[in-house]
């Protein structure tokens, strides 16, 4: 994907945001993940509330990248893949990291944007660990699953990139692939299907989430349950 190699301030403090959040979120997964095997503790509830709300406007940002890089292929099938302004400035700054390999800022911005959504569903899987048998669980663990595998790929997309290498995953055919058009094709649909597949997969997740609020938010509570007397037993 093409990217102009000048880069301002603002690419840098976008990118620079970029990674915090992607930081804060994983910490946040690890913090409320912890603090959720020992005894209850109401405020998990809500930590992994916010972390999800956080993955699913990360995973909004993310997805309308693919939905407008199939957008342009339509229009633009033999062209080089194109990404928007706002992502081309996050992928600039990132390039700072190795500038001399020309696609490692882009690379990096995908892996990113996919981190950040797998841990929106990984609060999904922290704040229903006492609720086990919820539709929102089974979603949730499918949705861990598929992004793992969705993060993995662009995690080897972009250190075979680092090391110096033409990008190698199942979106590039694992390198076999010349550049051109037919590689740009392939590469634009795989990641926006599997990205467009993972979002609705969250999305039901959430949907169920808040179906069953109740009876997940219930098993965070500090309250007994009630004892029945022998008479009214």
């Amino acid at each position: 994907m093409t990217m102009p190699m000048e880069m301002s301030g603002w690419d840098t403090a976008g990118a620079t945001l970029l990674v915090l959040w992607a930081l804060a979120t994983w910490a946040a997964v690890g913090v409320l993940a912890y603090a959720n095997r020992g005894p209850v503790r109401p405020w998990v509830y809500r930590g992994s509330v916010v972390l999800i709300g956080v993955g699913v406007i990360g995973q909004l940002g993310h997805v309308q990248e693919h939905v407008a890089q199939v957008g342009y292929w339509l229009g633009h099938p033999n062209s080089p893949a194109w990404m928007t302004p706002w992502g081309t400035s996050l992928a600039n700054g990132l390039q700072m990291v190795l500038p001399n390999r020309p696609t490692f800022g882009m690379e990096l911005l995908h892996l990113t944007g996919n981190f950040i959504f797998l841990a929106g569903l990984a609060g999904v899987m922290v704040i229903t660990r006492r609720a086990t048998r919820t539709q929102a669980r089974r979603w949730g663990k499918m949705g861990v699953w598929m992004q793992g595998l969705h993060g993995l790929e662009h995690l080897v997309l972009t250190l075979s990139v680092a090391f110096g290498s033409r990008a190698i995953g199942l979106s590039t055919f694992f390198g076999l692939i010349d550049p051109g058009p037919g590689l740009t094709t392939y590469r634009v649909w795989w990641h926006f299907v599997a990205n467009v597949i993972g979002s609705i997969i969250f999305g039901l997740a959430v949907f169920h989430l808040w179906k069953e609020r109740r009876a997940v938010r219930a098993t965070y509570s500090l309250r007994p349950a009630p004892v029945l007397s022998e008479q009214a037993a």
